[in-house]
Parts: C-alpha cells; structure tokens; sequence
C-alpha cells in the first residue's frame, strides 16, 4: 500500500526559469503527487544552486520550452511513497539528483518545498542523519552532484598519491577537485581562477593559488613545475573568459595541454555545450561553438591521457558519501549563504556575479 501523509496546501514555491537570460522567478507550484507505482514524493529541506544551473540562467542552455523548473542537488525526507517504491522511513535524509533537461513536468525539480522523483529505488540516495543536524545536512546536498562531481573529476585524470595537480576553476567543483586531492595524497594542487575570495578558499584546502589575471597560469606552474604537473583537471567548462574577463571557449584545454607533463593525465569534469540551435528556453545556445580547437599535436606528443564526462552522483557518490559519514570530509566549507527560497533570484544573480560560491536554499 502506498504511504501518504497529508500535505498543508496543494502548492508550493520554486524556482522558474522562464527563458528571459539573467532572470529568474519564484512562483507558485502544485504540490507533487504521486504518479507511478515507484515514486516518491520528498519534501526538501535543504537545496543547492549549482553551477550548472547558471548554464540556463545565462541562456544556454535547459529545456527547449518555458517555463522551465531549476534544480537538482538537494536532500530531504521521504514524504509519499508509491506501491513500488522503497522501503526506507521518513526519518531518512535523501539526496535526490536530477539533472536540468531531463523533466516534463514541476514536480521533478529540486529548488521547490516538494519533489516527485521517479524511479525512487534508482534515484535517491540515503544518508545517515537525522533531521536535526543541520551542519550534516550542509555536508551532504553537495553529494547529490558538486562534491561527487569534484571528487570523480580528479579521477579521470588518472590521479595516484604522490601526483602535482592543477585545478582550473575554483568554484564549488574545482574546491572539491583540490579538496579531495590533498585528502587523497597529492604532493602539490594548484587552483587556478581569478576570483579572490574563491582562491582564498582554495588555499584554505592547502592549495596553492594562481589568480590568471595578474598572471600567467601556465608560466607560473610551469616556473614551479618545470616538467608540468602530473595531472591537471578542467571544473570551468564553456564559459571560460581570459585574463581581461572576456569569454574564451576552450582556453582551460589549451592551458591543461601546456602544463601537463609528459604521459600525464587530464579530467574534463566542466560542462560543455555547442552546436545547438537557440529555443525558448535556450536563448543563447545558438552563440556557442559548435567545436572548440585541442593542441593535439602537443597533446600526443606527450602522450597525454584525457578522462571526461558528466559525473552521475548515484554511481559514484559511495567514497564521497563514506568520507562525511566517517568525519574525514566537510564538503559545506565551500557555502557561502544560506537563504529562503523567495532570496533565490537575488542570490542566483550574485552566484552569477561571483559574490558567492555555494548558495543553499533552506526550508523550514
């Protein structure tokens, strides 16, 4: 039979992306119901604006139709269950991963006071809190994507003990890129970004910092790394700028190319979008390159090893998982702000703006 607790009201607020780039509203949504015999309603109690929820809010990228639902890292309590779903009691705490373009409807998006996630057994990852530890809980939205993602990056570079790293982008991936590198023996991780509060994070992690907008990312490592870095690891993506700010698609892969040491490795954990038409619901896709250039003459040359792609929290979020359970971990270093979800248009544009690095929506 299928558990159903009553809910106060039939709506609720989220977060609307309604296709106007830097922009976006919070509005009144139905409450989910369950539809299919193994789904789950989840009522959120904390959730994240991620990076790549800014991809959409700049426009390029989302869903094809407006309005248009954000979010997917973000951790609760199971409040319906279908006849098919799992077994596990209210009191567990879920991470509930769900990435942008993959929903129809409202009730599959995370900034929101409910979530219906489909396929529940599959989809939700339970963690060991309870629903007074609100530092814990901190700790664990950023393993429904930013901490997994970071950690996982690192690995497909080929990272082993011992490795020299450098890290473009220091946002919340490239933090837990170096994070998880220090914790997992490198001997030296260099961050490379031009936002002082975040390389002041970095460092924060034992990372040395490298602002590339007073100079040259690749002869400072290369000064302090003559032979390159064993591995370099790629958390910006498409929307990379140069030195003066100015967008410069695929010059973090130049740069990993040309400090890389010979038979070294590179992870691509950035996301990178191109060749789409622009919609509605993508306004600037259409402005993206559809290819982006690789010094691959010098990449085989040394014989460089690339490991990429989108990270996919349930497959690898067990090490990052038993890492904050055990204490080893405290992935909420990287949060900056906590706020309600009628801040969130507020907080989305200073996100945007780099006044902050890791904004997590809390409801009561």
């Amino acid at each position: 039979m299928a558990l159903n607790t009553s809910l106060n009201s039939t709506m609720m607020r989220g977060v609307a992306w309604f296709g106007q780039p830097y922009n976006v509203s919070v509005v009144d949504m139905p409450v989910p119901t369950i539809i299919n015999q193994t789904d789950v309603v989840v009522r959120i109690t904390s959730s994240a604006i991620c990076g790549s929820d800014l991809h959409v809010y700049h426009g390029f990228g989302g869903s094809p139709n407006v309005p248009y639902g954000f979010g997917h890292e973000a951790v609760g309590c199971i409040s319906n269950i279908g006849d098919a779903g799992p077994a596990h009691p209210l009191s567990f705490g879920v991470g509930s991963p769900n990435y942008g373009g993959l929903q129809d409807e409202w009730d599959c998006i995370c900034e929101t006071e409910y979530a219906r996630v489909p396929f529940a057994d599959q989809s939700l990852i339970p963690i060991p809190i309870n629903s007074t530890n609100t530092t814990a809980e901190l700790d664990y939205v950023m393993l429904s994507d930013v901490f997994t993602t970071g950690c996982h990056t690192l690995t497909y570079s080929g990272f082993e003990a011992g490795d020299s790293v450098a890290i473009f982008g220091a946002g919340p991936v490239g933090l837990f890129s170096a994070y998880s590198a220090k914790l997992r023996g490198a001997s030296r991780v260099y961050v490379i970004d031009r936002v002082a509060d975040r390389l002041k994070q970095a460092t924060s992690t034992g990372a040395i910092a490298i602002n590339f907008s007073e100079e040259d990312p690749v002869a400072a490592i290369l000064a302090r790394e003559p032979d390159g870095v064993t591995r370099s690891v790629d958390c910006v993506g498409f929307e990379s700028v140069n030195a003066t700010g100015d967008p410069h698609n695929g010059i973090v892969l130049e740069h990993m190319v040309a400090v890389t040491a010979i038979g070294g490795g590179m992870g691509i954990g950035g996301v990178y979008n191109g060749g789409a038409n622009s919609t509605d619901g993508a306004p600037n896709a259409g402005t993206l390159p559809a290819e982006l250039p690789i010094p691959i003459p010098a990449l085989w040359r040394k014989a460089l090893s690339i490991g990429s792609g989108i990270v996919l929290p349930l497959l690898r979020a067990p090490p990052p998982l038993d890492l904050i359970a055990s204490g080893v971990a405290r992935p909420s270093f990287v949060v900056t702000a906590e706020i309600g979800i009628e801040d969130a248009p507020e907080y989305c544009r200073r996100y945007s703006d780099h006044q902050e690095n890791k904004v997590v929506i809390r409801f009561p």
